[in-house]
């Protein structure tokens, strides 16, 4: 388990552009910790891949002036077809979004960018199965600007003093703006199944689905944004495959994480009992939760204000009662 304070209060919206000292404020500061679990599940090959970084200054190995500083990254991806696209997109990703001339200027169209090279990089590839692929989700942090990326049915959710806030969309083909969405480019959705073959609506690789190179398919790499601020009471993210989330409601995981925080603050072991609990409820496929804590202390005990209801009779009423009671005696 790693720790990476945070120096700066955040970043503008939208740039993740770095701040000066002068518009630094007491405010909060996240401190970011995280734990992972994977499990094959009841399936005989493992197709989840994952990443944790809670420094990236720490995992490049020196200060990069083209990173914000502070920052942390993390990724789940679900890999089908065999594991060439999911281990390629677990290698690359990061370093495709680093390398981007849009990095850090423009984070969503560098982020967008990557995954278009790493979904083209897989179609041009002497040595990758091409017709393997992967969902992707990610989460980029820097400062106090959480910036969630997703294509596919992985999710990320956000524990908010105990309330699940979903800051990801399934992009599963049944969805009504991705079953519009592909119809208008030619596809269809066919008991659920994007062209009768996938399951999910948006991947990395696939070209078995997409076609020749450049030309349109309803099959995209392209991702979808969620930007958050982070206050005080974003205790933590939990961000995992679609293993986890068939068999559980986001709210479910989050008041799991926080009663297993309040009792030992450690977000590996909270990533287990998710992945253990998802195997007790039978779930049908691999694996992975992360859990990253934005505090080092376990959440507060939430406390529901006690209100004194005042219960008032009136003189008929209790006259009325009165004579009630007179009867019966």
């Amino acid at each position: 388990m790693c720790f990476s304070f945070v120096f700066l209060q955040g970043l503008d919206s939208g740039t993740l552009s770095l701040i000066s000292p002068a518009d630094i404020r007491p405010s909060f500061l996240p401190v970011f910790r995280s734990g992972s679990c994977a499990n094959i599940g009841p399936k005989s090959y493992m197709e989840d891949e994952h990443v944790c970084i809670d420094s990236l200054i720490e995992h490049l190995g020196m200060p990069t002036p083209a990173i914000p500083a502070p920052g942390a990254f993390y990724g789940v991806f679900d890999g089908h077809g065999g594991t060439d696209a999911v281990c390629f997109v677990r290698k690359n990703l990061l370093k495709f979004i680093i390398e981007d001339g849009h990095f850090p200027n423009s984070m969503e169209k560098a982020i967008r960018s990557a995954f278009v090279k790493a979904d083209h990089a897989i179609a041009d590839s002497h040595s990758l199965d091409r017709n393997s692929g992967t969902t992707a989700l990610t989460a980029l942090i820097f400062g106090r600007t959480l910036l969630v990326a997703n294509a596919g049915d992985c999710r990320a959710v956000l524990g908010k003093r105990g309330r699940a806030v979903e800051l990801s969309k399934d992009h599963k083909p049944s969805c009504k703006s991705e079953k519009l969405r592909i119809e208008n480019l030619g596809g269809i959705v066919f008991d659920g199944y994007l062209n009768g073959q996938l399951s999910v609506a948006r991947a990395i690789g696939d070209w078995h689905v997409k076609g020749s190179k450049g030309s349109i398919s309803p099959l995209t790499p392209e991702p979808e944004f969620q930007e958050v601020r982070l206050t005080e009471e974003d205790e933590f993210l939990i961000i995992g495959c679609d293993g986890l989330w068939d068999v559980m409601t986001s709210q479910c995981a989050v008041s799991m994480v926080r009663k297993e925080l309040m009792a030992h603050n450690d977000p590996e072991r909270c990533s287990r009992e998710l992945v253990q609990e998802a195997l007790r409820r039978d779930t049908c496929d691999n694996l992975t939760a992360v859990v990253v804590c934005f505090s080092a202390d376990p959440p507060p005990q939430i406390e529901v204000p006690r209100f004194r209801v005042r219960r008032s009779i009136s003189m008929e009423g209790l006259h009325m009662l009165k004579g009630a009671l007179d009867s019966n005696a």
